[in-house]
């Protein structure tokens, strides 16, 4: 297969777990990636920086690179776009405080799809000497993906973390010049196949290696100071050390700056507990005789109807359960002789109280607040693949259904 432009709607496209900018169990899920993305801890997503650089549409010119793997369209370049889209469909949660301002963007995106070896190769071209990839992050690729032996510097990652707990160290001409094999050699740290040996112990290996660290913190060693010098510009204490150790038998450094973790080879997650389906409304209501109430049997019904028929039903069917979600807030409102928008605004505070952590959380990662909830209702009304988001939608009943008990309920 070379390559062909085809749509794809959003909700079909996945996102790469291991996209080289910061990559994460290869079992992760869409809002797994997308939770990382918005927690960008190494600032290497900048989502609502891309969504302003975005203007008001999305651009049609450059087109996501897309591999069917088992038949899944997984997006190996331009994640941080479909991100942008999922999230302005309502098929990701993102946190009640988080807001981005995106674009206008189609349901259906033109996509590059290609075979993995050509999706690489763009991915390689694009990134690696750009400046959205660093060294470390280049020679994971280079080895994961393209066949290429382990660098110096990667292996020096691995086994103790020095690179990943410290991002100043993450620059070309740190791999290039510092941490290269006759550099470390001449501070006494060799490498035997992938595994580090030294001649110092682990305590005098941390202190050189994080003297060599300090310096180029500190900028006493940069490409234009002090450069081809290392030793001679670490504390006296590092270099009697050096010396002195000089000639001593190596053996295994067991010498970590982080937690243990290889980023080439992922751990694996430990094994999720079962997951607690939540009700429609969050179980069942006792409502006030009246429109309110039969309204919201029906819908209950509705959604017995469509668990026990959902493999021969349409993926848009969920869409006809939010719809009836707004009917029900209307019709609430109605018979309280007040608007929908001020319905839900003056009784939303209230219901989330009654709510647990556990609930509330649940609405968090939905994007279910004060401010969203009507634009969900009304996005859900007209819109078929964002109302066809279930999860979001069953966190929309819970807390609908906690306002209509305190508006409708038995004991009001």
């Amino acid at each position: 297969m070379t390559q062909e432009v085809k749509y794809i709607n959003i909700r079909d496209l996945v996102l790469w777990t291991e996209n080289p900018r910061d990559p994460i169990d290869e079992n992760a899920q869409d809002q797994d990636v997308v939770n990382k993305a918005l927690e960008d801890k190494r600032g290497k997503w900048t989502l609502k920086k891309l969504a302003k650089e975005m203007g008001d549409y999305y651009d049609f010119s450059e087109l996501p690179t897309v591999v069917y793997i088992d038949h899944k369209p997984v997006v190996y370049d331009g994640n941080r776009r479909i991100i942008l889209g999922k999230i302005k469909f309502g098929l990701v949660g993102i946190p009640g405080g988080t807001k981005i301002q995106i674009p206008d963007f189609p349901e259906e995106i033109p996509c590059n799809v290609c075979s993995l070896e050509i999706a690489l190769q763009n991915v390689y071209r694009k990134h690696s000497d750009t400046g959205s990839w660093q060294p470390l992050e280049r020679d994971i690729f280079l080895h994961k993906f393209m066949g290429e032996d382990k660098s110096i510097f990667l292996l020096l990652d691995e086994e103790t973390n020095l690179i990943s707990d410290n991002a100043h160290l993450n620059q070309r001409f740190v791999k290039e010049e510092i941490f290269k094999d006759e550099r470390l050699e001449s501070m006494g740290f060799f490498f035997e196949g992938e595994k580090l040996h030294s001649v110092h112990s682990d305590e005098e290996a941390s202190q050189i290696l994080t003297d060599v660290s300090n310096k180029i913190q500190e900028k006493t060693i940069t490409t234009r100071k002090n450069r081809g010098k290392v030793i001679e510009v670490l504390e006296p204490s590092s270099q009697k050390l050096i010396d002195q150790n000089r000639g001593k038998k190596v053996r295994p450094s067991q010498v970590n700056f982080g937690k243990p973790k290889s980023p080439t080879t992922p751990m694996k997650l430990t094994r999720r507990t079962a997951k607690k389906e939540e009700r429609l409304f969050g179980g069942k209501l006792f409502l006030q005789i009246g429109k309110v109430s039969d309204l919201y049997r029906d819908i209950d019904d509705l959604y017995e109807f469509y668990g026990k028929n959902k493999g021969q039903l349409s993926q848009t069917f969920p869409s006809l359960i939010r719809m009836a979600l707004r009917l029900l807030c209307e019709t609430a409102a109605k018979d309280s002789k007040t608007k929908l928008e001020s319905y839900l605004k003056n009784n939303f505070r209230n219901a989330k109280k009654t709510l647990d952590q556990d609930i509330k959380t649940t609405l968090s990662n939905q994007n279910v607040t004060e401010s969203s909830i009507i634009q969900l209702l009304h996005t859900g009304a007209h819109n078929y693949t964002s109302s066809s988001n279930m999860e979001q939608t069953i966190a929309l009943s819970i807390i609908i259904g906690a306002m209509i008990t305190i508006t409708h309920g038995k004991d009001t």
